[in-house]
């Protein structure tokens, strides 16, 4: 920096302004401490930068697990906002092979990141809330019951709503769920949804976890269903899930949307592409990695956010959907 300061003929603080702070430093100037920058091979040391601020330029994203293509656009949407602040995002998963938790602590240290974006619901984060020495902490998707944590998330219970109004309003009357694992949030607020719209219908509930394979069984479950107590629509509170439980109804000869309607819920890339297309409920994925980006940021400055950040869900209306035949 004092190589460039001389050669633009200025201090070595009007260069550090310029690189950090360039609209406050007069044109002429900033073209001069440019010109030095260009000639010089100047290159910002940001590790000893951020030595010297006690910051590691970094925000850890922890998600259960990370093959899961749902989480894809939110690290993209994430990472692109954090990077035009300068910040570099490092991702990592929150289960072990063995499907276990593991510890958060490993990641909760302010020499690892400065700050972290918790994306697991059930993750063990209980016991270490409260602590002065962790860096800030907020929650997006999923979040923690009982943990006082900000969060950035879609309106589930909304969604759910859209999904089965839509359902009854093509004039289902026996509505098949597909949920999440019973402790999980997202699958709580869904079915609150789907329960307060379903209204006067008949619900049958299929255990799943949002993955393929429970979608799979529970396709399996309804083939086993005697014929007039299967219900002629399901909501899957996960695309994966509609996705393999299409699939396996589709294999034992059942139509889609003809014999039996689908929605899923998330609008994962994929399910456009099918055949038929998928009915479902979007998130706004790639907004809900801005807008957690945005706060941990104003987080780390110092700076007051919001308890709870809401995005809408909104219907997309596909092929897999129609009215019941008679």
């Amino acid at each position: 920096m004092s190589d460039v300061a001389r050669r633009a003929g200025v201090s070595a603080a009007t260069v550090s302004r310029v690189l950090s702070r360039p609209g406050l430093v007069a044109e002429a100037t900033r073209e001069a401490v440019l010109k030095a920058v260009s000639e010089t091979g100047y290159r910002i040391n940001h590790a000893a930068r951020n030595l010297r601020k006690q910051r590691t330029g970094c925000v850890v994203a922890l998600l259960p697990n990370l093959a899961n293509s749902f989480f894809a656009k939110i690290l993209d949407g994430m990472g692109r906002e954090l990077a035009r602040a300068g910040y570099d995002l490092l991702v990592a998963d929150t289960l072990e092979d063995s499907g276990r938790h593991t510890r958060l602590d490993r990641f909760l240290d302010p020499s690892r990141a400065d700050g972290i974006v918790l994306m697991d619901g059930l993750a063990p984060f209980d016991d270490l809330a409260g602590r002065p020495d962790l860096p800030p902490v907020i929650t997006a998707c999923e979040w923690i019951e009982g943990v006082e944590l900000p969060r950035v998330m879609l309106d589930n219970r909304k969604g759910a709503e859209l999904a089965v109004t839509h359902l009854r309003d093509l004039g289902h009357d026996h509505i098949g769920l597909i949920g999440g694992p019973p402790d999980n949030v997202l699958h709580k607020d869904r079915l609150a949804g789907a329960q307060a719209a379903a209204g006067s219908a008949r619900i049958t509930g299929f255990p799943g976890d949002f993955t393929m394979q429970s979608g799979q069984r529970a396709a399996e479950a309804w083939l086993a269903l005697p014929a007039r107590d299967r219900p002629g629509a399901v909501f899957a509170f996960s695309d994966e899930m509609a996705c393999a439980f299409m699939s396996g109804l589709r294999r034992a000869g059942i139509s889609v949307p003809q014999d039996l309607s689908i929605i899923g819920f998330d609008d994962i890339e994929l399910v456009s592409h099918l055949t038929p297309a998928l009915t479902t409920i979007r998130q706004p994925k790639r907004e809900i990695g801005r807008k957690a980006a945005q706060i941990i940021l104003d987080r780390i400055a110092g700076q007051e956010i919001p308890t709870v950040t809401l995005l809408e869900p909104e219907l997309m209306l596909r092929e897999t959907t129609a009215a019941p035949q008679r």
